[in-house]
């Protein structure tokens, strides 16, 4: 069968998948460029630039899983969401209520090794476990360890000297 002899609504419908998945293709590595750049490493100061979503985020590791932790100075400590502590088989250390923009909340505690993108670590770090908890939160338990500074869009991380 020759290209002659396909229907002509199939090689259209087939120019359209290609352009579609072009798009596609495209959009993925715009996003996948635009979340990298919210990174950047620079001799020992980590900078974060504000995402879309008005956060700043931080990726890294719990255990051996990669996370994008959203950073909360408001936090008094690091607090992951109770599916991820599922997965890592986190084990409580026993109930823990934490007060949340949203009123109390029940979970656990928990001992979790966190690591940060820049070298920034935290062995056996106490952490809460919330169930409805949307995305991992890095609290001042963590960002204490370490000197930062705000300017508009842009947060400048330094270890303490």
């Amino acid at each position: 069968m020759s290209s002659k002899d396909l229907p002509p609504n199939f090689k259209l419908l087939t120019i359209w998948l290609l352009i579609g998945l072009l798009i596609f293709l495209g959009f993925q590595a715009w996003e996948r460029e635009r979340n990298a750049s919210r990174f950047q490493l620079a001799g020992q100061t980590i900078v974060l630039t504000r995402a879309p979503d008005g956060h700043f985020h931080w990726p890294g590791r719990v255990g051996q899983v990669d996370v994008d932790f959203l950073v909360d100075t408001g936090a008094t400590s690091t607090a992951l969401p109770q599916a991820l502590a599922e997965r890592l088989g986190l084990t409580s250390l026993g109930a823990v209520q934490s007060r949340t923009a949203g009123g109390i909340a029940e979970g656990f505690a928990a001992r979790a090794d966190i690591t940060l993108d820049g070298g920034v670590s935290a062995t056996q770090l106490v952490v809460t476990v919330l169930p409805h908890l949307d995305a991992p939160l890095l609290g001042m338990d963590v960002l204490g360890r370490l000197h930062f500074s705000q300017k508009p869009g842009e947060l400048r991380v330094t270890p303490k000297e």
